[in-house]
Parts: C-alpha cells; sequence; structure tokens
C-alpha cells in the first residue's frame, strides 16, 4: 500500500497539535497549583508575623517580613518559567513554517543585501571554519561574510602571530573554493539568459539541464559531508560538533537537493518546468557558491575604537557601511578617512546584518526564513529578528552536556518571552535591521576621536542592552520559533565559569533604563505585562542567588509555611523535567542541573558584584572571552575558595535549622550540601582543584626571548604548561 507523504505530513502536524494542546493545558493545571499553594504559604507566613506582633517580638517581625520577601523572588521565577513555557506552546500551536514557494521567491525578485559579521579573538581555526562554512552556505541570494579579526594585529609570541595568519588566511582559502565551485552554475545561467533572450529555451531541455546540475551540487556537498568522517582532517574540532556539522548541516543540505532533484524529474515527464520555476533554479544555483569572503582589522586603524569588547568591534564596521574609504598616514599610525578617489576602497551597503559568534553555526535556512519574517508586510519595526541558539548534542562531557541542558531551556523560555511580547536580543546569531541600528546610534570621544556606537558597551552583555534602546524607539524583537542555530557549550569549568560569570554581569544596571522604559507616559497594559519578564530576566540573577546564600545559611522560616512553600515548588521542577525529557534529555538530569546551578552560584554573585562596582565607579568592566581551547581552562583559586565555603555554610544551615526543629530546612540544607559536593567532585574535580590552586600560588613567570620575525613583532616563549596544554 502507497503512503501519501501528504497525509503523513498532516498526520505529524495534529499530533504535534494535540500535544501541544495537552502541554498547555498540563501548564494551566500546574499554574493554578501553584498558586493555591503559594496562597496557603502566604496565609501561614501572615499567621506567623501577626503572631509575632501581638507578641512585641517586633525582631521577629522584621524577620519574618524578610523571608517573605525572599520567598517572593524566589517564587517570581517559578512562575515566569511556567508562564514562558505557556508562551512556548501557544507559539508552536499558531506556528506553520513557510512553504519553499513563498520562501524561494527572493530568487525571482530583487534581494535585499545582507553581510553576516563573525567577530573572532584568538579563536581555534578550525571552530572559525565552520561558523564561515555554515554562514557561507546560506539559502539567502545577496549575501556576504566577514571576519572581524581582533587579535593585537603586531603579536608577541610566535604562537599568537602563527594564529594571526592563518585566521587571515582562512577567508582567501575559502574563498576559493566557492569560486571554482561556483563557476559552473553562473556559466551554466549566463547560457540560460542568453538562450532565453534569444528564444531558444525549451522548458524540458532546462529541466533536464536543472537536473544534472543540481545533481553536481549534491555532489559537492556529500563530498564535503565525507571529509568529516577523516579524524585527521580538523582536528581542533570537538567530535560532536563534527558529527553535527556532518549530519544536521551537509547532510541536510544534501536532502534539500535530493528533494529539488525529485520535483525537477517529476516536471521533466510532464513536459519541463515553467519559464518562471526555470528562471527562479538557475538563479538559486547561481548564487549557491557566490559569496563574497573578507576580513576586517579594527585595531589597524588609530581613528575606530580600540575598546577590548565585541560589541565595539562589531560598531566599527557597522560605522563603515556603504561609504568609501581610504587609508591615510600620519605620525600616529594609519587612519581611516571617507573619500570618493577611485584609489579608495568601497564597503558595500547592508539592509540587514547577521552578527554571529565565532563558535556558533546556522542550519541552512536560518537567513531564508528570518528575511521573510523582515520582509513580511506588517513586519517593517521589527529591528531584530534570531532564534535563540541552541547546545550542540551528542557531546559525551557530561558538564558540557548538563551546561548545554540549560542552554536549550533557555530557548524555550526566550520563544516564551516572545509570546507576551518581552524578546531579548541574543546576540550570538541575530537578524538586524541597519535601519533600525541608525536609530540607536550615538556617540562619544575616545582617544580624541569620535566614535560611533550603535550596539551599546557599556556592560558585557551588550545585546541586552540594546534590546531597551530599540524598544524606546519604538522597535520590536522576534524571536522565530525554530531551532535554526546552534553554538559551543564550554567543556570545562574554568571557561564555564567565564562565560556564566560575564551572563551574570550587567543586569542590574540596565535595570533602571528599563524601568523608565516601562514608566515612561503613555503607561500601557501591555509594557507591564513585559516588565514581568523583563525584569525578572535582568534582575533575577541578583534576586535569585543572594536569596539563596541567605536562605542556605540562616535558620529562617517557622513551622507549618515551609511546607507550602515547598510544595508551590514542585510543578517548577516536575515542569522542568518534563521539558528535559521531550529535548533527548533524562529525569536524572534534572538533579545534576539543579547541582550545577549551586556550583554557578558564587561564579553568578561574582558577576552581580561586577555589576555592583561598575555601578559605584562607573569603571566598566572588561570583556572576557569563554576560552575554546583543547585541554582544561584553570579556575581562580578564590573560587574554589567559595564553593568549599558554600559547602561549609550549607552544613551550618543544616545543623542550625536541626537544632531549631525546622525540619523542611534541615533536610533542604542537608540534600543542597550533598549534591554540591557532588558537583564539585563531578564537574571540577578535587584533582583540578588542588592543582588551580597550586597554581595561583606558584605561578610561574613567562620567559621571553628577544626574536624578531618580522617588523615589530617580539615573540614569547610561553609555558610549557600551556604548550602541553596544546
Amino acid at each position: 500500500m502507497k503512503i501519501n507523504p501528504a497525509s503523513v505530513t498532516e498526520s505529524t502536524h495534529l499530533k504535534n497539535r494535540q500535544y501541544c494542546q495537552n502541554q498547555i493545558r498540563i501548564t494551566k493545571i500546574f499554574l493554578l497549583f501553584t498558586i493555591i499553594a503559594c496562597a496557603f504559604a502566604c496565609l501561614e507566613m501572615f499567621k506567623v508575623f501577626w503572631e509575632q506582633l501581638l507578641d512585641h517580638r517586633s525582631f521577629a517581625a522584621i524577620g519574618q517580613i524578610a523571608f517573605f520577601i525572599l520567598i517572593v523572588l524566589l517564587t517570581y521565577g517559578n512562575f515566569v518559567y511556567q508562564f514562558t513555557r505557556l508562551g512556548y506552546f501557544q507559539r508552536l500551536l499558531k506556528h506553520s513554517s513557510p512553504n519553499r514557494e513563498d520562501l524561494e521567491k527572493i530568487y525571482s525578485q530583487d534581494c535585499s543585501p545582507l553581510a553576516i559579521l563573525i567577530p573572532s579573538y584568538k579563536e581555534e581555526l578550525d571552530i572559525v571554519r565552520e561558523t564561515l562554512l555554515s554562514a557561507a552556505l546560506q539559502d539567502y541570494p545577496n549575501r556576504r561574510v566577514v571576519l572581524l579579526i581582533d587579535d593585537p594585529p603586531e603579536p608577541k609570541s610566535y604562537a599568537a602571530f602563527e594564529s594571526l595568519q592563518n585566521m587571515r588566511d582562512l577567508p582567501n582559502s575559502l574563498q576559493k573554493k566557492f569560486n571554482e565551485a561556483a563557476y559552473p552554475f553562473l556559466q551554466a545561467k549566463k547560457e540560460y539568459l542568453e538562450r532565453k533572450n534569444s528564444n531558444k529555451s525549451k522548458p524540458q531541455k532546462e529541466t533536464k539541464l536543472l537536473i544534472q546540475l543540481y545533481k553536481n551540487a549534491f555532489l559537492w556537498f556529500q563530498n564535503r559531508m565525507n571529509e568529516y568522517n577523516d579524524s585527521t582532517i580538523r582536528k581542533e574540532l570537538p567530535e560532536h560538533t563534527r558529527v553535527f556539522m556532518r549530519d544536521s548541516f551537509f547532510k541536510e543540505w544534501c536532502n534539500l537537493h535530493l528533494e529539488r532533484i525529485s520535483e525537477l524529474e517529476f516536471l521533466f515527464t510532464k513536459g519541463g518546468a515553467d519559464p518562471y520555476r526555470i528562471e527562479k533554479e538557475f538563479n538559486r544555483l547561481a548564487s549557491l557558491f557566490t559569496v563574497d569572503f573578507s576580513t576586517f582589522e579594527r585595531k589597524k586603524y588609530v581613528n575606530l575604537s580600540h575598546l577590548p569588547n565585541k560589541a565595539m568591534n562589531l560598531n566599527s564596521y557597522i560605522y563603515l557601511l556603504g561609504k568609501r574609504w581610504m587609508e591615510k598616514k600620519d605620525s600616529r599610525g594609519i587612519f581611516l578617512e571617507e573619500s570618493q578617489n577611485d584609489s579608495s576602497f568601497e564597503v558595500p551597503r547592508a539592509d540587514f546584518l547577521i552578527t554571529l559568534d565565532a563558535d556558533s553555526v546556522l542550519l541552512p535556512d536560518y537567513i531564508l526564513k528570518l528575511s521573510y519574517v523582515m520582509e513580511t508586510p506588517g513586519n517593517e519595526r521589527i529591528a531584530v529578528a534570531q532564534t535563540p541558539y541552541s547546545s550542540f548534542p551528542g557531546t559525551s562531557n557530561v558538564l558540557e552536556k548538563i551546561a548545554g541542558a540549560t542552554t536549550d531551556i533557555q530557548y524555550q523560555i526566550h520563544q516564551g518571552f516572545t509570546n507576551f511580547g518581552a524578546t531579548f536580543w541574543v546576540g550570538a546569531n541575530a537578524m538586524l535591521r541597519y535601519k533600525a541600528l541608525l536609530d540607536i546610534q550615538t556617540f562619544h570621544k575616545e582617544r580624541g576621536f569620535q566614535i560611533h556606537k550603535y550596539i551599546q558597551d557599556n556592560t558585557v552583555i551588550e545585546d541586552t542592552e540594546s534590546s531597551i534602546d530599540l524598544l524606546d524607539v519604538n522597535w520590536s524583537l522576534y524571536n522565530y520559533p525554530e531551532r535554526l542555530a546552534y553554538s559551543a557549550t564550554p567543556p570545562d569549568f574554568g571557561s564555564l565559569l567565564i562565560q556564566r560569570r560575564r551572563w551574570a554581569n550587567g543586569g542590574l544596571i540596565i535595570l533602571p533604563k528599563l524601568l523608565r522604559h516601562v514608566f515612561r507616559w503613555p503607561w500601557s497594559f501591555t509594557k507591564f505585562i513585559e516588565a514581568f519578564f523583563r525584569v525578572h530576566y535582568l534582575g533575577s540573577i541578583a534576586a535569585v542567588n543572594i536569596g539563596l546564600v541567605i536562605l542556605m545559611g540562616s535558620p529562617l522560616g517557622e513551622g507549618v509555611e515551609t511546607y507550602w512553600i515547598a510544595i508551590s515548588s514542585l510543578p517548577y521542577f516536575i515542569l522542568y523535567g518534563m521539558d528535559l525529557v521531550r529535548m533527548k534529555y533524562k529525569w536524572i538530569d534534572l538533579i545534576q542541573i539543579y547541582s550545577l546551578n549551586l556550583l554557578l552560584i558564587p561564579v553568578n554573585l561574582a558577576g552581580v558584584f561586577m555589576s555592583i562596582n561598575q555601578a559605584i565607579t562607573g569603571k566598566q568592566i572588561p570583556f572576557s572571552r569563554t576560552p575554546k581551547v583543547i585541554g582544561r581552562t584553570s579556575m581562580p583559586s578564590l573560587y574554589i575558595v567559595a564553593e568549599f565555603s558554600l559547602l561549609a555554610q550549607l552544613l551550618f544551615g543544616f545543623i542550625t535549622n536541626y537544632m531549631y526543629q525546622n525540619w523542611i530546612y534541615s533536610i533542604y540544607n542537608l540534600g543542597n550540601a550533598i549534591l554540591l559536593g557532588y558537583a564539585i567532585f563531578k564537574f571540577i574535580g578535587l584533582r583540578s582543584c588542588w592543582e588551580d590552586i597550586l597554581l595561583s600560588i606558584n605561578r610561574p613567570p613567562a620567559k621571553t626571548v628577544s626574536h624578531w620575525v618580522e617588523q615589530r613583532v617580539a615573540i614569547d616563549l610561553e609555558g610549557a604548561k600551556d604548550l602541553q596544554e596544546r
């Protein structure tokens, strides 16, 4: 019996629809349960508070108020998670991906120019190569790829010099390969247009030629896919990333070509495709490998920003778009000056930009689908369209897997934000409207030069602050409800520490700007709904982590109210576990995620205190790049001490609550102590803790030798430990 593919698709869609409806019902039931449990908890806490007032125990009453505020802050996150989960499934229920015919109309009309900007600072070559490939092989005609190299242009070590030269050469080597691959398809299009203009084009013959061309394209992608089976190539690429590129990127392209071949073969039997389809297919094939690679290094020019952060790297290039420039030199160095002379060079304009982290990968139809959203009538005020990135699946590293699971959960939360109009810009892979960036442009002085700033760099979470700037000038942001982008997760706790500390830093600084936006006249109900989610996003890391530290070490609460608080948290953990299982994780991973979150408390607090320090002193926190090295990134000894101090605090909390007969809290602290001890042992390692403490005490001095390989480039002999790790 032959199965109709259309009926299979419809059946799958109906099953997905039924699943979403069931999840919406479950979430609503759990929300109601949480509200009831919280109401009983509040009632019990109020009874205790009232008794304390009647007994004239003012200090105890103040403590009860503090306890109540603490519980409210922790429960706030519970409600945000459940509401965003509800919003996520409501969006999935309404979402239907546009068909290929509508998406590919861009191949039959003028297409907005797009630039994919990839900021890179001391990245691994193999990792950047995959990012460049995923950017270049997007199903979009008018695109170019720019690698924004931010390494010091005059390196002082041989390793840094070699790495920089290899990075500069990478786009050129890819350009040669792409030009070679593009030539036969460009030639085929040229010959087709000649036949068309001379009225010699025959639909069936053109269709047959298109079939052969698509077969050639399929073979190119198949050969690239097979290269990932050779472990001697791309040695620095993690195995699960290698598998992802092979099976999820290049295989996806192969499948797309096979589907197109099948469609064209069917049309061939019917006398050939129509002229519109034929021209569209020739245009699509001609643009498949036609992409311009280039590099740019802002630090070569004295009149561009040299501030050490990703935002200013992007801002420097965005400023150059659509203008002609000439290099000029004086005693201070090389300048870029706007010029219309023939000897100047042009930076092409771009209506849309993609800012793509150097360790991220886009699926083939990422830009195709997002540009469709941006160009759809009614969406003219969308400034940022994106799909929040997911983690690369399939890693055998336990820490990377569990940290990646939290990233995958964040994808769902961000999609839920969009349902309530509370989208935040996620800078790892966002599509930006250039016109919107001009509306939030600011200027400042740096080393005596006027610098143009489009993306804010006041904090290390530059995309989050710029989200508020866009809202202030009536632009909106949008999350596309499909997983189309993936990014690397740190494989060791030292590098994860740097990443998560950066994520925790800046929210408190941005929060006043958000509140000014929310309370700016005219007020609206939708603004306050957005604020419910946005305030949590910016302030939760500070509130939750400070609250947990207080809760874990103090004998707070009296009597039965603690039971209702514990009961109110059950829906959160049950739904979180259900979501993990849906994302191909296991229920046991819920416990490991909880353990990791305990381990990250000192890290998050460090980021929060950095924000407070910046708010008080006005001194900007430098951007800390997440290391991507083969080996392990060491931890500062202060964090190791903080982890064991937190463990001691939990044990102290267990003892004091046991003495006060607060049984729930004594069990809570003991359980947390066990899980934190497990996390230290599993995710860091006792041996690694000891090694990093010794390294902090006995850090070896760098050895240098006066050797010159080119003008003004000195060489360091780096420590043996670093060489061994590499």
